[in-house]
């Protein structure tokens, strides 16, 4: 602190005269009413008694603060209570969400389970009815072949002309398995069992024999030696177009007569060859 800086007094302030003079001024006005009023009473009047205030006892300020004090306990273990149960429902809402999630998986689960299940059902519905058509196909195959046989044997012994024959040996088997198939449907590419485009179904009565032959038509008709038309046999390929560039084969089955898968409209049938002539024929056997 510097050494000239005044030094601040600890004495009250004086108060001023004029403030003095007012406050004395008050104080004589009251007085003189108080005497004036005290003149004015009757001689008989009561004397005034001194009014006292009952000032609160040490016993009743405990008593308002243990009030208070319980108050205020009872209200924080109110509020204590409505945190815990804010918690307990915060928690139960919790657990509710994850039961509910939970059992969605489970649900979601047991449906997928169910649809793989159902599925494989079908699958195997399909599988077995496919292998019973086949088991059909197989037993109509073996009957016509015997057939085939017997009639050959009877119509060979009474001398048949060659718009009667019947196939024998390989050529039966072929005869009969596409013979088997006539009324099947016909699909572009199919390859069996309940469907057939025309090479398809060459290709599977041929395997029917013991044969293998290609896929496609033109491959299949470049197969084996060429035949007239007047000079057929059961069993011989069909072609129509091209030798080596067929668009149609089918197989002659005997009696002026072929089987082949034509179209989606018609399926697999047998025709006269009369109905779609051939443009040529070969022999594979």
């Amino acid at each position: 602190m510097s050494q000239t800086a005044p030094i601040r007094s600890h004495r009250k302030p004086r108060r001023s005269a004029s403030k003095m003079a007012f406050r004395a001024g008050v104080a004589g006005g009251v007085l003189s009413t108080i005497a004036v009023a005290g003149a004015a009473a009757p001689a008989n009047a009561e004397p005034l008694t001194e009014t006292t205030l009952e000032m609160p006892t040490l016993g009743s300020l405990q008593a308002d603060l243990a009030s208070a004090v319980s108050a205020s306990a009872e209200a924080s273990q109110q509020e204590a209570l409505d945190q815990s149960l804010a918690a307990q429902e915060n928690a139960a809402l919790q657990k509710a969400a994850k039961d509910a999630k939970k059992a969605k998986a489970e649900a979601d689960r047991k449906a997928e389970a169910e649809k793989a299940e159902k599925a494989e059902k079908a699958r195997a519905e399909a599988r077995a009815e496919a292998n019973e058509r086949a088991s059909r196909t197989a037993a109509r195959t073996s009957l016509a072949a015997k057939s085939s046989s017997s009639s050959s044997s009877s119509d060979s012994s009474a001398g048949s002309s060659s718009d009667s024959q019947v196939a024998t040996g390989s050529a039966a088997a072929i005869v009969a398995f596409a013979r088997a198939q006539v009324g099947d449907a016909y699909v572009r590419g199919g390859t069996g069992p309940n469907s057939w485009d025309c090479s398809g179904l060459v290709q599977a009565a041929y395997r029917a024999a013991g044969i293998d032959l290609p896929r496609v038509s033109g491959d299949q008709s470049s197969r084996g030696t060429s035949v007239s038309l007047s000079n057929l046999q059961p069993g011989d390929l069909l072609y129509w177009g091209s030798r080596s560039g067929s668009y149609h084969v089918a197989i002659y089955v005997g009696g002026g007569k072929y089987v082949g898968a034509q179209n989606p409209s018609t399926g697999v049938v047998e025709r006269s060859l009369d109905w779609d002539t051939p443009s040529g024929a070969v022999r594979i056997l």
